[in-house]
Parts: structure tokens; C-alpha cells; sequence
């Protein structure tokens, strides 16, 4: 049975404008996430012309139940498409991501020719704490945990509101995620595009450290920007118009446009 997206949570995307359009940009939001946390960011990248897709990854914006037939390999390989797909159309593509979604764009990032790549509060390290240590054994023995208990603060966003993320983590996906960390970060010495490195000063999900390591260890040209005022989803949070506008410099700065 086909389950049915949350109101306001489906992929969106548009074309750009002619002066514009021939830059695309993949938005990605984050683990348990869904659109509704990043469609905000994709809506401005549009406003100023880009061609903009904005993703919903597979089992995400539904239910946790859907989410738990999913993988770390099905976000990627969604990523992944979704940037072949925009390069087929269009001449530079550019990935921006928030959390996890910060996290594919790097992964993808290093394996792709792509103008650029913007990692807000972006996942990198290996998680801290006994339930992260413990993952690999306590996945077989519970299949949904609460999200509190797998380090992820329901709305962290600062100004209030909700991203409409689910409550629950199913265990096998978020080890998915897990597991893949040390391969994303011995692979990060490719990733040669420009790199933005964003994060927010006090985040309850990712902490700030995974960001400054990022911009330590990138081999390219990398920037960075401290958001002060938010907590994790930066995107719906008080640093939204500084975000917003710094990203929007950013793709224009890569892409020549």
C-alpha cells in the first residue's frame, strides 16, 4: 500500500529564468526530514533564476514504517540521480544540503563533477554517545527508537515551529547512516568543488564539531558561516535571511551566474 506523503512534505522543483536557468541546484533535507524543512531555501534559489530540485528521499515524508525499508544507499543513489539528472539539462549544478542532507551532497559531492557543495549542519563524525556505540547490536533488538533516544531534538529550531520529522528512528536505517560515516570522510580529499561549510553555533542533534572539522580537513576552497541565532534546522530558524542569502552568493560566486 502506498503511503501517503504529509501535506506539504512532496519534492518540489521549477526551472529558472533565462538569464539563470542554466544552473541547477539539488536541495536534500535531513535524516527522519522531509521538504517542508528545506522547500523554503529551494523557493528563494528559484526566486533569484536557478533551476531548483528539491528532494524528498525515499521513505522520508511519510512514515517511519516506510522509512524503515530504506537505506543509506537508497538516499544516496536519490541524490545521486537527482544531480545526473540536472547536469543532463542544465551547464554547472551546485548541492545544498541541511544535516544528513548536508552529509550526501559531500558523499556525492567527491564522486561528481559539480560546481559546488553547501553542508549545513552537516553529519561527519561518528556519533557520541552509548546507544551510537552500541548501534550495530541494538538494531537487531529494536527496530524503532524513540528519536530522542538516538541523539535527534524534536524541532531544534530556535524561533519555534516544526519541521514535521518523525518521532520514531528505525533503527536499521539510522545504522545505515552511521556506517557510512568513515567512508564519507576518507573520501572527502576528492571533493575538489568549492565547499561552503554552514552551522549553527547551538545545534541539539549535530554538534557544531562535525562542521568545524569539515573545515579543517577539506582540501579545496572551502567557507564557512557561523549561525548564531538558530539551532539545527537552520533552515527555519532566525539566521534564515543571513542563510539564504549567503548560499544564494555562493552558487552565484561557483557558477559564474
Amino acid at each position: 500500500m502506498t503511503v501517503p506523503v504529509i501535506e506539504g512534505a512532496e519534492a518540489w522543483r521549477a526551472d529558472g529564468d533565462e538569464a539563470r536557468g542554466h544552473v541547477g541546484v539539488v536541495v536534500v533535507h535531513g535524516f527522519t526530514g522531509n521538504p517542508i524543512s528545506t522547500r523554503p531555501l529551494g523557493v528563494h534559489l528559484n526566486d533569484a533564476g536557478w533551476t531548483v530540485e528539491v528532494l524528498r528521499l525515499p521513505g522520508h515524508g511519510t512514515s517511519a514504517q516506510d522509512m524503515a525499508t530504506t537505506r543509506y544507499a537508497d538516499w544516496l543513489a536519490a541524490v545521486e540521480q537527482a544531480t545526473d539528472d540536472l547536469a543532463a539539462r542544465c551547464d554547472r549544478v551546485v548541492l545544498v544540503g541541511l544535516s544528513m542532507g548536508g552529509t550526501l551532497c559531500l558523499d556525492v559531492g567527491a564522486r561528481r563533477d559539480v560546481a559546488g557543495v553547501v553542508a549545513i549542519n552537516a553529519q561527519v563524525l561518528d556519533p557520541d554517545g552509548l546507544v551510537a556505540k552500541f548501534a550495530g547490536i541494538l538494531q537487531h533488538l529494536l527496530p524503532m527508537v524513540p528519536a530522542k533516544v538516538a541523539g535527534i531534538a524534536e524541532d531544534d529550531i530556535k524561533a519555534g515551529g516544526t519541521e514535521q520529522a518523525y518521532d520514531t528512528v528505525p533503527a536499521k536505517a539510522g545504522y545505515s547512516l552511521t556506517s557510512a560515516l568513515p567512508r564519507v570522510r576518507a573520501q572527502l580529499r576528492q571533493l575538489t568543488a568549492p565547499v561552503l561549510v554552514c552551522w549553527s553555533a547551538e545545534d541539539h542533534t549535530v554538534p557544531p564539531k562535525n562542521s568545524r572539522w569539515l573545515a579543517e580537513h577539506l582540501p579545496g576552497d572551502v567557507r564557512t558561516l557561523e549561525l548564531t541565532e538558530s539551532y539545527h534546522v537552520a533552515t527555519l530558524d532566525n539566521d534564515q535571511a543571513l542563510l539564504f542569502a549567503t548560499i544564494a552568493e555562493f552558487v552565484g560566486d561557483v557558477t559564474g551566474s
